[in-house]
C-alpha cells in the first residue's frame, strides 16, 4: 500500500455524495469495490458495510481478524454564497504548499481518508491475518451506524479506528456526548407601519470541529449576534424579523444573520452601532479568529416579525447559555473534559430551533452540562429535548494494539508517538458497549479545519500514516 494509491482512491471518493443520512452512493461504491476485488461484503439493516479479506499470511490463518474502521459520511458545510450542491456536486479542491485543501466547502477527509486507506489495504499484497473493514453510517449526526450495529456483524477482537486527525498521536480514549435542542414557538407580529429593514451579518469566523477546536477561543457567531441584539435592545426599539446562524451540531457557528425592523431614521444609528460592535469583536478575536467581520445593510421587509416576548426570551437565552470549555481534565493535562457548543439557531414556520452539543469524558459531568443547558432554555420558556447520548471511551494503557502500534511507530520513525485521549467523539465507546472484549486504538493523518470550509489534509502526514498503518497490519498480532 502506498500513500499515492490512498490519495488516488480518496480523489474518487470526493466525487461521491455522502452527506450524513444520505450515504447510499458511498455504500454502493463500497459494495462495488468489494465485488471488483472478489471479496466478501455485507450490509446490515442499519446501513453499515463490512468487507472481509481472508488471511494472506499462511502463518496467520487461524488468527482472529483485525478490524479497520472508518465512517462513510461527511459534514457538508460551505461558505455563504457558494454554489455547491452536496447531493450531486463533486468536492472542489487544490493541492498547495503540501496540503490538499477544499477552500469553499468541507473536504471530507474526515473520514474519507480513512475509507481510502481501508480500500487500499484490501487491494494490496500486504501479508496479513484476516482483515475486516467496517464502514459505519451517519457518524457525524449521531453515530447512528455504531448505535445500530448488529451483534456479531464482525468477528475481530482488535479494532483500529481511522478517524483521528493528528499524525504521530495514538488515541486510546474519547469523550461521550449528547445533543440538546430547544424550540421556541412564536406568534407572528405585524411590522410597525413605516418601519425600515436592516440586515446584520457576522461572517468570516473559522468555525471548526466542536470537539477538537472548542478550546481554541474561536468566535461563535450565533452567540455574538445575540450579544449585540441584547445590548442594542437597551438603545433601539426594534422588532426581530429573522435570526439564522450555524448549521451542524458538531461545528462551531461561522456565520449568523439577523433582520430587524426599526423606526424610520433609526437604521443609520443601528448600523453604526453594529459596525462599532464588529470592530470590538475583531479586536477581541484578533489572535484566535482574525478574519471574523460583519456588515450591515438596509433591506426590504417582506414577512412578519417574531413577537416581542419570544424574541426577548430567545435572545436572552442565546446570550446566557454556555458556549465553550466548561472544565479541563484533572487526570490528563491539556485535555478538555467538558464542553458545550452552541451550534445553530434556525427558523421554520412559527418555530425557532436552537441546537447545542455537549461533550465530556466524565459521564456524570456530561449529564450535568446537559442539565445546565436544558435548565437555561426552560427558564426562557422553550421546549427542550435531547438525542440519545453516546458513551465515552475509557483509556486502556495496557492495550496490546497500543503496544504494537507504538513499537511499529518507533521502529519506523525513530521517535515515540504521543498517547492521548481526545475530546471529540469517536465510535469506539459504542463499539465497546456491543463488543466488550474489543482492544482498540485510533490514529490518522493530520487534518485541519474539519467540519468547516477550508478543511485540509497534510500530504506529508499521509505518507507517515500509510506507512504506520501498513506496518501495524503486517505485525498484527503482536504475540
Amino acid at each position: 500500500m502506498t500513500s499515492q494509491r490512498v490519495l488516488e482512491i480518496f480523489r474518487e471518493i470526493t466525487a461521491i455524495p455522502r452527506e450524513s443520512g444520505h450515504e447510499e452512493p458511498m455504500t454502493n461504491y463500497l459494495l462495488a469495490y468489494a465485488a471488483k476485488l472478489g471479496l466478501e461484503a455485507k450490509r446490515d439493516a442499519t446501513g453499515n458495510v463490512l468487507i472481509t479479506r481472508e488471511a494472506t499470511d499462511p502463518a496467520k490463518k487461524n488468527v482472529p481478524a483485525i478490524v479497520l474502521q472508518a465512517h462513510q459520511d461527511m459534514v457538508c458545510e460551505k461558505n455563504d454564497g457558494v454554489q455547491h450542491d452536496f447531493s450531486k456536486d463533486p468536492i472542489k479542491y487544490v493541492i498547495e504548499n503540501g496540503w490538499m485543501v477544499a477552500k469553499d466547502t468541507t473536504l471530507g477527509a474526515d473520514d474519507g481518508i480513512g475509507i481510502a486507506a481501508c480500500l487500499a489495504i484490501l487491494e494490496s499484497d500486504i501479508p496479513s491475518a484476516k482483515i475486516e473493514c467496517l464502514f459505519t453510517i451517519s457518524e457525524e449526526t449521531g453515530m447512528d451506524g455504531a448505535m445500530g450495529l448488529q451483534s456479531g456483524f464482525f468477528t475481530g477482537k482488535t479494532l483500529v479506528n481511522l478517524d483521528s486527525e493528528d499524525e504521530g498521536q495514538l488515541f486510546v480514549g474519547c469523550a461521550g456526548g449528547v445533543n440538546t435542542m430547544a424550540s421556541f414557538n412564536y406568534r407572528p407580529e405585524k411590522i410597525k407601519p413605516g418601519a425600515a429593514g436592516v440586515k446584520l451579518h457576522l461572517f468570516g469566523a473559522q468555525g471548526g470541529h466542536s470537539g477538537d477546536d472548542i478550546n481554541k477561543e474561536r468566535c461563535n457567531t450565533v452567540q455574538q449576534m445575540a450579544r449585540f441584539l441584547f445590548e442594542e435592545s437597551k438603545k433601539v426599539d426594534y422588532q426581530l424579523v429573522l435570526v439564522d446562524g450555524g448549521n451542524k451540531h458538531n461545528a462551531i457557528a461561522r456565520e449568523c444573520k439577523a433582520v430587524l425592523a426599526v423606526a424610520p431614521g433609526d437604521e443609520s444609528a443601528l448600523c453604526n452601532d453594529f459596525q462599532a460592535f464588529v470592530k470590538a469583536l475583531t479586536a477581541e478575536f484578533a489572535v484566535s479568529d482574525p478574519a471574523v467581520t460583519g456588515k450591515c445593510e438596509k433591506v426590504l421587509l417582506s414577512s412578519d416579525a417574531i413577537d416581542a416576548d419570544t424574541a426577548g426570551r430567545l435572545v436572552s437565552a442565546l446570550v446566557a447559555v454556555h458556549h465553550g470549555v466548561l472544565a479541563m481534565s484533572q487526570d490528563i493535562p491539556g485535555l478538555v473534559e467538558t464542553s458545550n457548543n452552541l451550534a445553530s439557531v434556525k427558523m421554520e414556520g412559527e418555530v425557532i430551533s436552537v441546537c447545542t452539543s455537549q461533550r465530556s469524558s466524565v459521564e456524570s459531568a456530561k449529564d450535568f452540562i446537559a442539565d445546565k443547558i436544558e435548565a437555561c432554555f426552560k427558564l426562557a420558556g422553550a421546549k427542550v429535548q435531547r438525542t440519545d447520548p453516546y458513551p465515552g471511551w475509557k483509556p486502556n494503557l495496557a492495550s496490546e494494539v497500543l503496544k504494537l502500534s507504538r513499537d511499529a511507530y518507533v521502529d519506523l520513525f525513530g521517535n515515540e508517538p504521543e498517547v492521548k485521549a481526545i475530546h471529540a467523539g469517536l465510535e469506539c465507546g459504542l463499539f465497546l458497549e456491543k463488543f466488550p472484549d474489543l482492544d482498540m486504538i485510533s490514529f490518522g493523518p493530520t487534518l485541519r479545519g474539519v467540519h468547516a470550509p477550508g478543511e485540509r489534509l497534510e500530504l506529508a502526514s499521509l505518507d507517515k500514516f500509510v506507512l504506520h498503518l501498513d506496518e501495524v497490519v503486517k505485525r498484527y498480532p503482536s504475540k
